[in-house]
């Protein structure tokens, strides 16, 4: 994967945080996805969002798994730590590293068919153990690093751009995490970048684990297999004088509605999404209503957006406060310290037996 460096010249004027940092000290490579690809916008968000706290890079872990959503990582906080894990398994990455050093900013992108397919197990344990990071998905409903099948999250109903229908139920990610416990869980849209920036923010303060399932459009049309003008069919077929694909350029996506309002969203391949913003009166603490609400505007075929349920005092079931981590990272405590010697060690096994 080739990534390429943007250009360090910034303008004297942009505004600096507390760091002194500019929002170009919080970016990352130029991005390779289509253009007008939703996991852009998000891009833009946690580069905002990170500005914003004033983070310090050398502070920032981001960790990824497989997919079109595995490459934003390398868009944002070019100064962190990064790791591309293997297909769904970007959640044990993340446990190790945050059990060997708690003092870090951790922020696991993931796409619906890393997160809901073959990572399922691993992403319902981090929720489990409410390991202390912000995790996001970038939620298009398709496979779009290999042309568009339906992944887990796709509606009954919903059709590919050129191909069949989809009559499988879907997995929400959302639901899910709130019946396993999550203490943070969010919804969002790619392109309200006013209600995503404090819900990323929010997210990396709070202590466990915060999900924030972000709608992202694909913007390419489904190659669905069959189709004798499919990608996968021509390249069986034919013998090309170079490899070349063509995205068409397609324009952003973007929202602007209120509190309580809903907003009607055409997407790229011509369906049709409805938003519904939280209203004022809404209670993200009560765990069995938000499931509740949530359940009942899917059925009316809305997604209810913003900070759908908080545990305000998620702290006891904190993945270091169960397992009596130390607080100082593994890293810097002495070997002596750590090694039980000998003895010790038949001490702790002695309780195995």
């Amino acid at each position: 994967m080739t990534f390429i460096a943007k250009p360090k010249v910034a303008h004297p004027s942009l505004p600096k945080n507390a760091l002194g940092f500019t929002r170009r000290d919080y970016e990352g490579a130029l991005s390779t996805l289509c253009a007008g690809c939703g996991h852009d916008s998000i891009t833009a968000a946690i580069v905002e969002a990170s500005w914003g706290l004033a983070l310090e890079p050398q502070n920032v872990v981001k960790l990824s798994g497989i997919g079109c959503s595995s490459k934003t990582t390398a868009y944002f906080v070019s100064g962190g730590h990064g790791f591309n894990s293997v297909h769904g398994r970007m959640p044990s990455i993340a446990m190790g590293a945050n059990a060997a050093n708690r003092s870090l900013h951790y922020i696991g992108v993931s796409g619906d068919g890393d997160t809901l397919s073959i990572g399922l197990g691993q992403f319902c344990h981090a929720i489990r153990r409410n390991l202390n990071m912000l995790y996001i998905i970038e939620n298009n409903g398709v496979y779009g690093l290999t042309k568009g099948q339906f992944s887990a999250s796709a509606d009954v109903g919903s059709r590919a751009k050129k191909g069949e229908t989809n009559f499988q139920p879907p997995i929400d990610p959302v639901l899910l995490a709130m019946t396993l416990g999550a203490s943070f869980v969010a919804r969002s849209f790619s392109g309200d970048k006013q209600q995503l920036v404090p819900l990323i923010q929010a997210g990396l303060r709070h202590q466990g684990f915060a999900l924030i399932d972000v709608l992202s459009p694909c913007v390419t049309f489904n190659d669905h297999e069959g189709s004798t003008k499919s990608y996968a069919y021509t390249r069986e077929h034919y013998e090309p004088a170079v490899h070349a694909d063509f995205v068409p350029l397609e324009r952003e996506i973007t929202a602007d509605y209120k509190e309580g309002e809903t907003l009607p969203l055409i997407m790229h391949d011509g369906s049709r999404i409805v938003l519904r913003k939280l209203d004022a009166a809404y209670d993200p603490t009560n765990r069995t209503l938000a499931a509740a609400q949530i359940q009942e505007r899917m059925k009316a075929g809305e997604y209810l957006t913003g900070l759908l349920f908080v545990d305000l005092e998620p702290a006891q079931s904190a993945f270091h406060v169960v397992n009596q981590t130390p607080d100082a990272p593994l890293n810097s405590i002495p070997f002596e310290v750590l090694s039980p010697g000998s003895k010790g060690l038949e001490k702790a096994l002695a309780r195995y037996r």
